[in-house]
């Protein structure tokens, strides 16, 4: 009866998401603007709230609260301080002068802007192509977050495939239906549903253990080094590096980018980027002192690693864990909506109409994204079957891959003597860098089983060559420099790339750098 309770909780609450996307669908326009930004029309609420809600992921509800149930309250500095102040910031110093120059030229995605600005067909797929290679494992990131919630919150009643094959036919059915406008009215309901239900669940577990000082008690006489700054994980490189990737990164998700060219107003944009660190902190404060009172309430993650749940099982009712993480699907779903419209959207205007079929439709280009959407779902739920790493592993990898992108694009929005060869080095090389820095320790593993396997006189100088291949990886990739991530270190790459190969090389003729710095003044 209580399992039956709980899915019909989290049953109709999706359920409710998808009929505001259907009734969204009645009002959409069959046009790609409509589709992807909903005409550049969203005001202050629904903006800041479809951007929160499509960034509060299984990252928020799960990753994080992990890591601060695992290693200490730290963790909140990273996520609910430092990303806020570091994403407000880029939010105007990107994001308002994206919102000029897509009002400007009709621009959709971040390929067509920097394409244009450099007459380059070339760095308009390269931009959607990584894009779309690191978009592809946090789309798998909340269906692996939807299938552990739900097999830990039944008990095992809805299998894990079951419940990250749920959360993908929803979100299909929803972004084929609603496109922007739709996800974007969800999304504020969505957020508006996750602040109030995390809020409530730290308020009642406070009330059932008698207060925070009676939570705090245990961990401070039994655990003091967890509530210490610094320590273990949280090196200050650490700590810096991940906030400095994750709001960087943040600001090239092609969900969140994209949002830069949808509002109404230069005055939304303000109002948005002002409130979003107050936003921030509202959320990630309650749910990461859930996990760090957990740990001391001698609360154990689940099976499946996460604590979320696991005290919320403990300490409050069955339909109210079913509500929250009712919540946290939403925050899935709401994640995993805009990223599939933006995708598809990456894909048909970047990829598929500049070397496919230059003359297609407005018309046309709407089916496409719609079916693009269909396959790029289906993949991501696949590969999510064999969920081959945890959760902050790749949501972190997606996250550093998108930072990436980041300086390189500041710099030709602000540095006018910026060339077409000096930003499509500065992104493959910093893209090439954090590629093989991500995968360097499985290849050397790889060469070192290889290695194993060889015998006789002429194997055993391939060995001897494998180990060296593999100790050169291991000295240039090491994982960490000095304690600061590949990530952030490919972000310098990046952006060194770009200003000495701009500064040895001509702008080609064609290029249009007036574009970017003459007639986009506010209004």
């Amino acid at each position: 009866m209580t399992v039956g309770l709980q899915i019909g909780i989290i049953v109709g609450y999706l359920l409710l998401a998808l009929a505001i996307g259907l009734y969204a669908y009645q009002r959409t326009d069959r046009t790609a603007e409509d589709f992807y930004l909903a005409s550049r029309t969203l005001g202050t609420v629904v903006l800041l709230f479809t951007t929160f809600a499509t960034l509060l992921s299984a990252f928020t509800f799960f990753a994080g609260p992990n890591i601060a149930y695992a290693n200490g309250p730290e963790f909140i500095l990273v996520m609910g301080l430092m990303d806020g102040i570091i994403f407000g910031i880029l939010w105007y110093v990107v994001g308002y002068k994206q919102w000029l120059l897509g009002r400007q030229y009709d621009y959709v995605t971040l390929g067509e802007m920097l394409g244009d600005r450099f007459a380059s067909r070339r760095l308009r797929g390269l931009v959607a192509g990584v894009s779309l290679v690191w978009l592809f494992p946090y789309v798998m990131l909340q269906q692996v977050g939807a299938g552990t919630a739900l097999e830990a919150l039944t008990g095992g009643a809805v299998s894990y495939a079951l419940g990250a094959g749920l959360i993908t036919v929803f979100m299909i059915v929803y972004v084929v239906a609603a496109g922007m406008r739709g996800i974007a009215w969800t999304d504020t309901l969505q957020g508006a549903f996750m602040l109030v239900t995390v809020w409530v669940a730290l308020l009642w577990v406070l009330a059932a253990v008698d207060g925070p000082s009676a939570a705090t008690a245990t961990l401070e006489a039994d655990y003091g080094e967890f509530l210490a700054l610094g320590g273990g994980l949280y090196t200050p490189q650490w700590m810096l590096s991940t906030a400095i990737t994750i709001g960087f990164g943040v600001a090239m998700f092609p969900q969140v980018n994209q949002r830069f060219f949808a509002a109404g107003s230069k005055t939304v944009l303000k109002r948005s980027f002002a409130l979003w660190p107050i936003l921030c902190l509202l959320l990630f404060l309650p749910a990461f002192m859930l996990a760090v009172w957990a740990q001391g309430l001698g609360v154990e993650a689940g099976a499946d690693g996460n604590v979320l749940p696991a005290i919320l099982d403990e300490l409050t009712t069955p339909w109210f864990a079913a509500l929250v993480i009712a919540g946290a699907m939403a925050a899935m779903m709401s994640s995993s909506d805009s990223m599939l419209l933006s995708g598809s959207s990456y894909f048909t205007r970047d990829l598929y109409r500049p070397f496919v079929d230059a003359t297609l439709s407005e018309r046309r280009e709407d089916f496409i994204a719609r079916v693009g959407v269909v396959c790029f779902a289906l993949a991501t739920f696949v590969a999510s079957l064999y969920n081959p790493a945890t959760l902050f592993e790749i949501g972190d990898a997606a996250f550093s891959g998108f930072a990436q992108l980041a300086l390189p694009v500041i710099v030709a929005l602000y540095w006018r003597r910026t060339t077409r060869a000096g930003i499509l080095v500065g992104i493959a090389g910093a893209q090439a860098f954090y590629f093989t820095s991500l995968f360097s320790s499985a290849l050397v593993g790889a060469l070192a089983s290889l290695e194993a396997s060889l015998t006789g006189t002429v194997l055993e100088m391939l060995a001897g060559a494998l180990s060296a291949l593999a100790m050169a990886l291991t000295t240039v990739f090491p994982g960490t420099y000095a304690g600061w991530t590949p990530g952030l270190v490919g972000m310098g790459l990046g952006l060194v790339l770009t200003v000495v190969v701009s500064l040895l090389t001509s702008p080609a003729p064609d290029e249009r750098p007036s574009r970017y710095f003459e007639g986009i003044g506010a209004d």
